[in-house]
């Protein structure tokens, strides 16, 4: 997990170690030892809940706590993963209530302060734990026609989509706040601009895998939600597997979404499957980006 989240920043991608460790660590090294001790599931605290549809498959659905839902984060789990899953917080809205059972139970957790960082990087400043590792080197600091902006130590310190720290002394001719648009790891360059040159219409990825039971068919549209951040909102879109490739094309244009994120599509509260991002396709020409 580790040694994949530093070679995807060095690759110039935005990495999701909780969902390589939800994938390779707890529900499938961590599971493969339980079962073979004898163990019928892993059982987790996480903020989701399986059902059982008509037929008797298992589903992966969102939390009735939809404000601490992490649904997301477990669509990287598949069919025979959820046969041996339980998520018991799922269905609760009260972390309060956990909480005092957990002290009634004499659980040192009780008193746990919640975690939003990963966990390999506890003072949370992912920027200098990755430049410790990669080094420095620096680079330029372009705009989309080429212009040197500025220069930069590492270019595997950004993140497509970030405004803040990139230290450009002139500001933009509009006035209007720069943005990260692209990394390009070979030359160590970043590349920004305005805001409105990061909305994307279509994303696309060849590692994808399906929650539970795969769709009978994937080879023409279907509607879907489509959510790219831990955090983020579910958007409408639709999805087809061409070449493949898992498509998504959303209904209207998304910013700052990179390679290296991960997809997760929903049917209405339901986790249907996920890809990792390899590829964006603008919603707006280069004609159109110049003119912004």
């Amino acid at each position: 997990v580790v040694d994949e989240f530093i070679a995807e920043y060095e690759a110039g991608r935005t990495p999701n170690p909780c969902m390589r460790c939800n994938e390779r660590i707890k529900f499938a090294a961590l599971l493969e030892k339980a079962l073979a001790l004898g163990f019928d599931a892993v059982c987790t605290g996480h903020y989701a809940t399986l059902l059982t549809d008509e037929a008797g498959n298992l589903e992966l659905h969102r939390s009735n706590a939809l404000a601490k839902d992490q649904s997301y984060v477990l669509g990287v789990l598949t069919e025979e993963q959820l046969k041996h899953s339980m998520f018991p917080l799922g269905a609760s809205a009260s972390k309060d209530l956990i909480r005092a059972e957990a002290e009634a139970r004499g659980l040192s957790v009780a008193n746990k302060p919640d975690s939003y960082d990963i966990c390999f990087i506890p003072e949370g400043d992912t920027q200098d734990w990755i430049a410790d590792k990669l080094g420095n080197q620096t680079g330029e600091i372009v705009d989309r026609s080429g212009n040197v902006l500025g220069s930069h130590e590492g270019s595997h310190g950004f993140t497509v989509g970030q405004r803040k720290g990139l230290a450009i002394g002139r500001p933009a001719a509009d006035g209007r706040p720069r943005y990260v648009l692209e990394i390009r790891p070979k030359t160590n360059t970043v590349v920004v601009g305005p805001q409105a040159a990061l909305a994307i219409s279509e994303m696309a990825g060849t590692r994808f895998t399906w929650c539970g039971q795969a769709p009978k068919s994937t080879d023409e549209w279907t509607d879907i939600l489509v959510q790219v951040r831990a955090h983020g909102d579910a958007i409408p879109a639709a999805f087809a597997v061409v070449d493949g490739e898992m498509v998504i094309r959303v209904k209207e244009p998304l910013l700052g979404v990179a390679p290296g994120q991960t997809a997760v599509l929903y049917l209405g509260t339901r986790v249907l499957g996920q890809t990792t991002i390899d590829r964006t396709v603008s919603a707006v020409s280069v004609a159109e980006e110049l003119a912004v």
